[in-house]
């Protein structure tokens, strides 16, 4: 079983940045893809970012490509989300997830863990 724990949320203007982290308990991180997705007020939970088991293999949604990039590291048990040129739209909350899987991928039900979301406000 894995926990994960978000931080790094806030308020930031548009064209701002902010570094997401997610920091995973147990010894067993590397047997995970990680992915980050948001969720705005009245909408679903939206794919944002992906991430393989050894980091090797990354994925981002549209949305995002040349914003936003993901990493981790295995050694620290932590995956981290960079955005860069925000905008409004980008103000949700923001869950890191754990799949069971080696490759990265959207498809919310493959996640098995999520953690309790970071909240990220972009104004105007």
């Amino acid at each position: 079983q894995v926990q994960l724990v978000e931080s790094g949320g806030g308020l930031v203007q548009a064209g701002g940045s902010l570094r997401l982290s997610c920091a995973a308990s147990g010894r067993t991180f590397s047997r995970y893809a990680m992915g980050w997705f948001r969720q705005a007020p009245g909408k679903e939970r939206d794919f944002v970012a992906g991430i393989s088991r050894q980091g090797t293999s990354t994925m981002l949604a549209d949305s995002v490509k040349g914003r936003f990039t993901i990493s981790r590291n295995n050694a620290k048990n932590t995956v981290i989300l960079q955005m860069n040129s925000l905008t409004p739209d980008d103000t949700a909350v923001y869950y890191c997830a754990a799949a069971s899987r080696t490759w990265p991928t959207n498809d919310r039900p493959e996640y098995d863990y999520w953690g309790q979301g970071t909240q990220v406000t972009v104004s105007s």
